[in-house]
């Protein structure tokens, strides 16, 4: 089948009834397209639609790009709603357009789930491309200061210096508590407001909920294994509420928001560029298999043969 789901594009043709885009427009793709009448969707949770989550077999457009049995959108035209093409404005980039679709993650943890807000104090967990968005999320949503963790220094060291100014903390060897009190150290020894989680690690929701502060959030992006031993009661006594994330909703104009105003830039992410031919898009997906040349984001540009 047909992969891909993080794209962008420009607009050739419309259908009957389509008055916000036109032949020209550049636009950021959302992938995933719901049914619209599920009661997920009719209460507003449509990344919740069994169309999008496997329960329900999709129908016409409905699924998730690269979804079986949904194709993706690495091809040279693509059928996809209006609704679900978001325009981009004058300097907004097609590459920036399709790094939307990972950047929807972040914006839809930080914003959305663990209520990030200018002045917040937030700890994120793993500097790798998720995570390392999720820092530029919350800085680009105005946190006072943010704390990102992992076990490697050169991930580190790349987030700090050319994505946001996050301090940064190598938690190689450490356990729980003692995560949580070098966290609770980089934050002038106060407890953050909300903590992301992007490894599904153990030790890593543990230090979480344990460096989060009374009432704050604890959102757990990364996905780890089944069952997990966790401080739940510390959690329940101090009002930390736990909460998941499925891919995200609504996100999309936030995303473009962000760009335009520059408040996040995405582009250090794009390390490699590739054009649209067997060879090329086989040693793009190499690239990003052994993280070769340091790849964090390997761009495919589709109408290119370059």
């Amino acid at each position: 089948m047909v992969i891909g789901h993080e794209s962008s594009g420009v607009v050739v043709a419309v259908g009957e009834g389509v008055a916000d885009l036109q032949p020209g427009d550049a636009v950021a793709m959302e992938p995933g397209v719901p049914c619209e009448d599920c009661l997920q969707c009719l209460g507003g949770k449509y990344n919740l639609c069994p169309v999008l989550t496997g329960r329900r077999k999709p129908k016409g457009r409905q699924g998730f790009f690269a979804t079986p049995p949904v194709h993706g959108s690495m091809a040279g035209f693509v059928a996809h709603p209006a609704k679900f093409c978001f325009k981009l404005p004058e300097g907004v980039s097609l590459d920036e357009g399709a790094m939307c679709e990972p950047l929807s993650v972040g914006v839809y943890a930080c914003e959305q789930r663990a209520k990030v807000q200018p002045g917040s104090t937030v700890a994120v967990f793993g500097a790798g491309p998720i995570g390392t968005i999720c820092a530029m999320v919350a800085h680009g949503l105005g946190a006072k200061r943010i704390v990102l963790s992992d076990l490697l220094d050169d991930r580190l060291a790349f987030c700090r210096e050319k994505c946001c100014p996050a301090l940064t903390l190598n938690t190689t060897g450490l356990l729980t508590e003692e995560i949580v009190e070098r966290i609770k150290e980089l934050n002038e020894g106060e407890e953050v407001d909300a903590s992301i989680d992007c490894t599904g690690a153990e030790v890593c929701v543990q230090a979480a909920i344990l460096c989060t502060r009374n009432g704050g959030s604890v959102c757990t992006v990364g996905m780890g294994p089944q069952n997990m031993t966790l401080p739940i009661l510390s959690a329940s006594i101090r009002e930390v509420d736990l909460c998941g994330v499925f891919r995200y909703r609504y996100t999309y104009p936030k995303c473009i928001e962000l760009l335009a105003e520059k408040k996040i830039n995405v582009l250090p992410l794009i390390t490699h560029r590739f054009g649209f031919t067997d060879a090329s898009v086989l040693d793009a997906f190499e690239t990003c298999r052994t993280g070769r040349d340091g790849a964090i984001k390997c761009m495919i540009h589709v109408g290119s043969a370059a």
